[in-house]
């Protein structure tokens, strides 16, 4: 990550961190934009924000604890208020998202649909006209027959590939799943493709987002734009 973009995502992270209030039950997000955010939280708990923080991953459960963040699960609450997050690809137009690089998309999407509002940061590169006009699809699939999955995922036009770690080991999630990053030639419905990903046998999640966002904090070198899902 170049400098400008840290400063970039930082900006966005400290705008999405001002909408958490008093008394909330907090989404903390996965990921290197999410983790700016869960830093700008924990320094205002550390002024005497009194909030309560879930996290959407183990490093982010780690990483809040060491801030002094206090957590629950989602067993123990109604309801999350606000989630922050980061996203790989945000649709201008929908609003909606590709997630899941970072490996945690299994429990950001448990934790986005138990949220009443679900804001995004990001830089504005992440911005684009069509999901998947850059990065691939991440798909977390079961590690038993996962190649037989792979071959389903292929029958929907996917060339998946399976996710490995720095030192070539297969990447397992938190779950003890695997990954297979899938592109696609092209992606004409989101929401159609992520209502067939949802129905392949093998797959436990997938990384399309459709209609959770509430507000993306997108920044540039012209400041941090609020983008607003239309109602």
């Amino acid at each position: 990550m170049s400098q400008n973009q840290d400063q970039l995502k930082a900006a966005a992270a400290e705008s999405a961190a001002a909408r958490v209030m008093d008394g909330m039950v907090v989404g903390l997000g996965s990921g290197s934009t999410a983790a700016l955010a869960v830093n700008a939280i924990g320094r205002r708990v550390r002024q005497g924000l009194r909030i309560t923080g879930i996290p959407t991953s183990e490093a982010t459960a780690a990483r809040a604890k060491a801030l002094g963040i206090p957590l629950t699960t989602l067993a123990e609450v109604s309801g999350i208020d606000i989630t922050i997050d980061g996203a790989d690809e945000v649709e201008q137009d929908s609003l909606n998202l590709i997630k899941g690089l970072g490996g945690a998309l299994l429990r950001e999407k448990l934790v986005a649909t138990a949220t009443k509002a679900m804001v995004i940061v990001i830089d504005s590169s992440k911005l684009v006209t069509h999901l998947g006009d850059h990065d691939p699809i991440p798909v977390e699939v079961v590690p038993f027959g996962w190649e037989t999955t792979a071959g389903r995922l292929s029958r929907l036009g996917a060339t998946p590939v399976l996710r490995r770690n720095v030192n070539g080991e297969i990447f397992v999630t938190d779950g003890g799943h695997y990954i297979l990053d899938c592109r696609f030639q092209s992606i004409p419905s989101a929401a159609a493709l992520a209502s067939e990903l949802d129905h392949v046998v093998g797959v436990v999640e997938h990384g399309l987002f459709i209609g959770m966002t509430s507000e993306v904090h997108a920044a540039s070198a012209d400041g941090v734009r609020v983008l607003k899902a239309r109602l």
